[in-house]
């Protein structure tokens, strides 16, 4: 017996993911820019947005993280960041623009920090979307 809903049957393929990449610890401030995290993906994907989190807000300056695939940025000169005060990227005055939606099987992903901010901890970036055929 299958999952049924109202208005129909979801597909197996389109049911919204995530994955959540931790890119520090919670306690040490972020301190250096660069490469934060490197992964491969397990599967195609197509993303529907990205955010980040953060434990102890940054005092002041703003967060800045870029996510790459295959050493090319997926999103605009606009990356995601985390205005200082703030916790969520989603609150911040700025959202991230992509350029590429769809990664690909195996593809190299890298999470970089372009600004660290002050004092800012427990860095966290979400990939939200699903896999793809």
């Amino acid at each position: 017996m299958g999952l049924s809903i109202a208005g129909g049957t979801p597909s197996p393929y389109t049911r919204t993911t995530s994955f959540v990449i931790a890119c520090s610890d919670e306690t040490t401030a972020i301190d250096s820019t660069g490469t934060k995290c490197t992964f491969y993906m397990p599967y195609g994907y197509t993303i529907e947005s990205v955010r980040a989190s953060l434990t102890t807000t940054s005092s002041s300056g703003t967060p800045t993280i870029d996510i790459s695939e295959d050493g090319v940025s997926i999103m605009t000169t606009t990356k995601i960041t985390i205005d200082a005060g703030d916790l969520l990227s989603t609150e911040s005055a700025t959202q991230p623009v992509l350029t590429d939606s769809v990664l690909a099987d195996e593809s190299k992903i890298t999470i970089d920090v372009d600004v660290t901010g002050t004092d800012a901890t427990g860095l966290k970036v979400y990939i939200i979307g699903y896999k793809t055929l």
